[in-house]
């Protein structure tokens, strides 16, 4: 082959590549405009019955063909804020343990054990939440709650209630423990990715094991510590078996507190939906799939402009 045919050839290659990669991209956003058009073309019924009082209607009577999403979006949102609470910090920790303060000989075992809690499937986190976990929640976790965070103002609304062991506490425990392998893993692989040449100029003068984190491994790999978060959010958002094995499903909305039954709305839509008979009560499941996609795509651009603002901070510090 000569130098000729070799560079038409390479050209030709090009060529070919940008053009399937570009195809690849095209075809994801035809996907994506394909799941909204749908999802708006099934809910558009009622869309139309209800108009924006579906969204803070807490009506949920099937027979009477009355649909409201105000139950099944607190309890989505209730759930993935308490996983969120509760599994940034114990993921944080767990990074910080595996990068920093492990000894050799338990880093790898224990980051592998921590991979292999993300692929159980979430149906056995539903069982064993249900048969294990719960008894025990209601029988010495939710009455130390009420007695102890229960007694706070404003706070102590949050733990007031019957010990029933499920309901929307449980239901983000339980999501709690499923997202921290995701969350985890993330961030022990930015972590690790910080060049050692920064971190051992900070203990060069002086900076302690917590001062050369927070100062400088978190702003140099801030990207990727949120998106690790996002991608755990994603996942609390969207989880459906067990959610729906301890949340309590009740579409009846008595307060606020986080030990009481509710529902979440992809727990509402694995329940429901094959039950749905009358074209308003799908229309309504529709709608609430189409708000979850709504809910994560605000989740994702908020975190999206806080990474831009961040990094608009960078150029101001001195």
């Amino acid at each position: 082959m000569t130098l000729g045919e070799s560079k038409r050839s390479g050209k030709v290659g090009d060529a070919l590549f940008f053009n399937a990669a570009r195809a690849s991209a095209l075809l994801t956003l035809l996907l994506l405009a394909a799941i909204i058009a749908s999802l708006i073309y099934g809910s558009w019924p009622s869309i139309k019955q209800f108009g924006f009082g579906f969204l803070h209607s807490g009506d949920w009577n099937p027979p009477m063909d009355k649909f409201g999403a105000l139950i099944p979006v607190y309890g989505t949102l209730a759930t993935s804020a308490v996983a969120l609470v509760i599994a940034v910090p114990v993921s944080f920790g767990i990074a910080l343990f595996l990068t920093e303060l492990s000894p050799p000989w338990l880093r790898r075992p224990l980051g592998t054990a921590i991979e292999l809690l993300a692929a159980i499937p979430s149906i056995v986190y539903g069982i064993w939440g249900l048969l294990y976990f719960s008894p025990l929640f209601a029988q010495y976790g939710q009455p130390a709650l009420a007695a102890t965070l229960g007694k706070l103002p404003v706070v102590g609304a949050l733990f007031s209630g019957a010990p029933l062991g499920i309901g929307i506490l449980a239901a983000g425990i339980i999501l709690t423990i499923m997202i921290i392998p995701f969350i985890a893993a993330v961030m022990r692989d930015v972590f690790s990715v910080t060049p050692a040449m920064l971190k051992e100029s900070a203990y060069g003068v002086g900076s302690t094991t917590w001062e050369v984190v927070w100062n400088v491994v978190l702003p140099y790999t801030k990207v990727g510590v949120i998106g690790g978060i996002m991608l755990g959010l994603g996942r609390a958002l969207g989880e459906t078996m067990a959610v729906t094995f301890l949340i309590g499903n009740m579409n009846f909305f008595n307060g606020f507190s986080l030990f009481l039954p509710g529902n979440s709305i992809a727990s509402a839509l694995a329940n429901e939906f094959a039950e749905a008979e009358s074209e308003l009560y799908t229309s309504s499941l529709i709608e609430l799939g189409l708000i979850l996609f709504v809910i994560t795509f605000i989740v994702l651009s908020l975190s999206k402009i806080l990474l831009l603002r961040l990094s608009k901070q960078e150029g101001t510090k001195t």
